[in-house]
């Protein structure tokens, strides 16, 4: 893929960060976008590494599994390296190996494996019945409602307009939380029009799908992330890319905690077109930590 493919849409900077640019033989480098998060927010960071190993496969190849390691802190204030290590090149895989960088510390890890679309047996899971997105606040109308109970250095951010628009079904009350299942369901899109272009699609879902995933492991203990003395991180990141998607039409995030010990929580996802279709597989282990009053 090359940076002529991805569109500047005059939108929020989401897009735009997936521009990586070639700093040295397979090195890249892309920028940093400031989300009011306490930390460089994972799902860039997914979504990048996506972008920069794409950049050294042969165009007609696209992403069918990553499994990442989240290894230190992010800055958002600066901007993230790439090292790619080519591994393999066969006739219909090629796996690539990532290391995402700054200030000299590696603070990311993934694997990557490209394949050649190829015909072959077809099923999957069925979509769950849930409400579609139509009248469900977005995450920035949410943010806004309650933009007084925000921390004031990131109020700004935390309620700005952004590139993917996300809608929660049954949303959580942050700051009033009861015990609930761990199960939650989220539409998202990109607003701004996207060029047929499916590494450059298979990153944003990538990005996307670090959203709230590692907060269901906080919905049976009755917390959120508000809470007083509650931590969570990603740890680490699995998805598998099932099927080619379009990130301009709405799609359905299913995710459920199956598992919180030790100080982690395990969660999973499933991503389903709006007519039901499975593209893309989660599984994500994270960092949970609540110092009890």
């Amino acid at each position: 893929m090359h940076r002529g493919d991805l569109m500047n849409p005059g939108n929020p900077n989401t897009i735009e960060i997936m521009n990586v640019r070639q700093v040295a033989p397979q090195v890249f480098e892309a920028d940093s976008e400031d989300l009011g998060f306490r930390s460089l927010f994972g799902g860039q960071v997914l979504g990048q590494s996506v972008i920069a190993a794409s950049h050294t496969v042969d165009k007609e190849l696209s992403p069918h599994s990553m499994h990442a390691y989240f290894l230190r802190q992010g800055q958002q204030d600066q901007a993230v390296q790439y090292h790619v290590s080519i591994t393999r090149n066969g006739r219909s895989f090629c796996t690539r190996e990532v290391s995402a960088k700054q200030n000299g510390s590696t603070i990311f890890c993934m694997t990557a494996s490209f394949q050649h679309q190829e015909e072959g047996p077809n099923h999957q899971a069925e979509s769950p019945k849930v409400p579609g997105p139509e009248g469900l606040l977005s995450e920035e109308e949410h943010m806004r409602l309650i933009q007084m109970h925000l921390p004031a250095d990131r109020r700004a951010k935390l309620t700005t307009e952004r590139s993917i628009e996300i809608r929660i079904v049954n949303r959580p009350d942050p700051l009033r939380p009861t015990v609930r299942a761990p199960i939650k369901h989220a539409w998202f899109r990109v607003k701004s029009a996207l060029p047929e272009n499916p590494n450059l699609h298979a990153a944003l879902l990538a990005y996307a799908s670090d959203f709230g995933i590692s907060l269901t492991g906080l919905q049976p203990h009755g917390l959120s992330i508000s809470s007083p003395d509650v931590r969570v991180a990603s740890l680490d990141h699995a998805i598998w890319f099932h099927r080619t998607c379009h990130l301009n039409d709405w799609h359905l995030y299913e995710m459920e905690s199956t598992s919180a010990a030790s100080g982690r929580s395990f969660n999973r996802g499933q991503i389903f077109t709006r007519d039901g279709t499975l593209v893309a597989s989660v599984a994500q282990e994270a960092l949970l930590r609540h110092k009890k009053q």
